[in-house]
């Protein structure tokens, strides 16, 4: 048998390692984005941020090193994909709960404070998923795709705050004061230092004290 060398077909069919940036898609990797998304949640959930290593990710998901530049040019886009699974999951969480609200014949200001409940319920119980969803320095330059994940999450906000405050000039901003009061309540308990200050990772208090702040007392 004539001797063939690296690189020809012969030698692909007795082993020789394929190129994962050259080689044409195959029916064995066709599953490859999924695998490594799979890969980053898995670790992030399980790991944090911190885990969230190109190398890492790849090795999880049981592939080379190189592999993902298949389908991830960069690092940021991989990532990028990982924060938007989280995204989808914050999106049922808050569907649910604001459907939930509507079912039981809620006001705006009732499903306002089931959506923030519910996002506060995610992020207690997701932290590393949710540390990743707002890293925008390790997301960046992938802005514009997250952004047609959450900016549907934003707007329901700003649709209720505009309902329970019908003579405010700017609901998208009292709707980001608002979001950035709940956002660092969430960052607060996880980085444990709500404990120190109220002696509790409680959020009850805080919140009904937040929602008045912004949307004024409610009748209770």
């Amino acid at each position: 048998m004539p001797e063939t060398t690296a690189g020809t077909t012969a030698g692909t069919a007795v082993g020789t390692a394929i190129d994962p940036l050259t080689a044409p898609p195959s029916e064995q990797d066709g599953d490859l984005r999924a695998r490594l998304v799979a890969a980053g949640v898995e670790l992030v959930t399980r790991e944090g941020v911190h885990a969230l290593g190109l190398r890492e990710i790849a090795r999880h998901a049981g592939v080379s090193h190189g592999a993902p530049r298949r389908h991830f040019p960069t690092h940021r886009e991989l990532l990028a994909a990982v924060a938007r699974q989280g995204f989808g999951r914050l999106t049922d969480s808050l569907a649910g709960a604001d459907a939930l609200a509507v079912t039981t014949g809620g006001d705006a200001r009732t499903r306002i404070e089931a959506l923030a409940r519910a996002y506060l319920g995610f992020a207690a119980a997701n932290p590393g998923m949710f540390e990743l969803m707002f890293r925008h320095d390790l997301l960046e330059g992938s802005g514009s795709e997250l952004r047609r994940t959450t900016m549907p999450l934003f707007l329901t906000f700003v649709g209720l705050v505009a309902e329970v405050h019908p003579w405010c000039d700017d609901p998208t901003a009292a709707t980001a004061a608002l979001w950035a009061n709940l956002h660092g309540l969430a960052q607060l308990r996880a980085s444990g230092s709500l404990r120190l200050a109220t002696g509790s990772d409680g959020l009850d208090s805080l919140l009904r004290t937040s929602l008045d702040a912004h949307l004024g007392p409610s009748a209770r």
